[in-house]
């Protein structure tokens, strides 16, 4: 297999088995050991793409994964004599013909999983460090991806991870699902870190794709399995659902055959999935919050409704959208989400409005190194026809776009 598919593969593989290959082993093995676990999971990933780029993949890429890694952890283990009695009988012989422990992987990654957020999710652990051990450990999250999701320095998550994981192993003895009392208060911060999840699935911050589906499904999985518990039922949760559904309905449009970005303007919405925007509507249906303000996951999974149901982009109800953006801020301001909401009030008030608008939002918040507020002002300067401001506020919004497909759109308007 050619060499860059083999890399596809595994950067795929990496995004969507590297937090069930690290939960599965923190479940078997402990927490105390969650260093060990991390390294030979991801060496184990590097000799994937090494093996694997002279031979084929394994059928089943998840269980060479799950096998090698947990062979090499023993191995580690066994050299620093740390085995327990158990382990020192030592592990079982791993071959072809070894179905057995195959099929209890799959039986056990979805626990392994749940118990892992959960567990990162601990109030032992303060809100940041749950959050980067969530996103690192079950999303497979990179220092850089870290750093945008929280708009912090990547130098910071890096020192704020290594503090994470020693407070983590101090505080939290084994991978185990509270429940109740214990599962409900912490299923606000595991819903966080779902939809930080696909929030990066579904606009990659940087590399060559604007939507990774694997994590995106991954996410809504996630969701799904929290539906089943009892305890975890919560108009969030619905609401959540319905957010992620009603964007993963879109994603067929997103791309043209090229593969090259579509802005919503622009899509062909005969490709958006009926199916998921009628499950969407359903759960944003079972969402009520019962005389409750609404959260940030019903008003965005709102305004992706009215996205998602317009039949062409100049009937979408943009006065709504822009209440719901309004309703957003008063409750729970953003500066990211006051930035988007230029969009729909450039459609209301005209884009001279919105300039203004923009530039008072500018200086509240510092957007110098935020690639998507030069993007935005370049859009409204074209429509104002300050076309020698826009080339150089489009020059610096390209400048500042990290992801490959979004800067190859930008300088596609150049030409144009």
């Amino acid at each position: 297999m050619a060499q860059g598919n083999v890399t596809n593969t595994v950067d795929h593989l990496f995004r969507n088995e590297y937090g069930k290959v690290v939960a599965v082993l923190t479940s078997k093995f402990g927490v105390s050991y969650l260093e060990q676990i991390e390294d030979v999971t991801q060496d184990t990933f590097l000799k994937a793409m090494q093996v694997w780029g002279y031979k084929a993949i394994p059928d089943n890429p998840t269980a060479w994964l799950y096998k090698v890694a947990r062979n090499a952890l023993i191995d580690v283990l066994r050299r620093d004599q740390k085995m327990t009695y158990q382990e020192k009988e030592g592990p079982p012989v791993l071959d072809e013909a070894d179905q057995e422990d195959t099929f209890a992987l799959d039986d056990s990654i979805t626990d392994s999983q749940l118990k892992m957020i959960f567990a990162c999710c601990h109030p032992a652990l303060s809100q940041e460090h749950q959050i980067i051990l969530s996103l690192k450990l079950i999303g497979g999250f990179s220092n850089k991806e870290l750093a945008e999701a929280l708009l912090k320095k990547e130098e910071t998550v890096a020192k704020s991870f290594t503090r994470a994981k020693k407070k983590f192993r101090g505080e939290v003895k084994m991978l185990s699902i509270p429940v109740q009392m214990g599962l409900q208060s912490r299923l606000f911060r595991v819903l966080q870190v779902i939809y930080l999840m696909f929030t990066e699935g579904y606009a990659a911050t940087s590399g060559s794709q604007i939507i990774k589906r694997d994590i995106c499904y991954e996410s809504l999985r996630l969701a799904l399995l929290l539906q089943q518990n009892k305890y975890c039922k919560h108009p969030n949760l619905e609401a959540l659902i319905a957010l992620m559904c009603f964007h993963a309905s879109r994603f067929d449009a997103r791309l043209d055959e090229n593969g090259e970005l579509v802005t919503l303007e622009f899509q062909d919405r005969s490709k958006y999935n009926q199916e998921l925007i009628s499950i969407g509507i359903q759960h944003l249906e079972n969402a009520g919050t019962q005389d409750k303000l609404p959260s940030n996951y019903h008003l965005e999974a709102a305004r992706s409704y009215y996205h998602s149901i317009a039949k062409k982009y100049q009937e979408t109800d943009w006065k709504s959208i822009l209440y719901l953006y309004d309703t957003q801020l008063q409750l729970y301001y953003s500066p990211m989400v006051a930035l988007n909401r230029i969009v729909p009030y450039t459609k209301i008030h005209g884009a001279e409005a919105a300039l203004t608008e923009l530039d008072n939002l500018s200086q509240k918040t510092d957007f110098s190194t935020t690639g998507l507020y030069y993007a935005i002002k370049a859009e409204l300067l074209k429509e104002t026809n300050s076309m020698q401001d826009y080339a150089k506020t489009l020059h610096k919004a390209v400048e500042l776009s990290e992801n490959e497909l979004v800067k190859t759109h930008l300088k596609k308007k150049f030409q144009e």
